[in-house]
């Protein structure tokens, strides 16, 4: 019996007995994840590779377009950091001037 003829073999019993991986595994030697990876290729269940996920590459970005993206990723959280800052400053300088607590404390409903 040749290799692809064991694959068939023990997938159609897999399909038609219910027995488990690992069971067909000790029966037949065979490593149980090498069993499971061959029913899910029979089925078409089986996922992409990540060497496969690594050749696709996303349409829209080149490597040149990359540097450009992460300069202005950076240019907005510069800005995001600063309008974290003035806010801050007002919500201290309203609670100074106000006399209350204006932030909401931690652990109420």
């Amino acid at each position: 019996m040749n290799k692809l003829e064991l694959k068939e073999s023990i997938i159609a019993e897999y399909l038609s007995t219910g027995l488990s991986f690992r069971k067909l595994g000790v029966k037949h030697g065979i490593n149980f994840r090498n069993i499971h990876r061959w029913v899910m290729q029979y089925q078409g269940r089986m996922k992409k590779t990540t060497t496969q996920k690594r050749s696709q590459s996303q349409p829209g970005l080149s490597k040149e377009d990359l540097p450009t993206d992460v300069k202005e990723l950076q240019a907005e959280l510069r800005k995001a950091r600063l309008l974290n800052e003035v806010l801050t400053e007002t919500i201290k300088i309203a609670e100074e001037e106000l006399g209350l607590p204006i932030r909401k404390k931690s652990g109420t409903k």
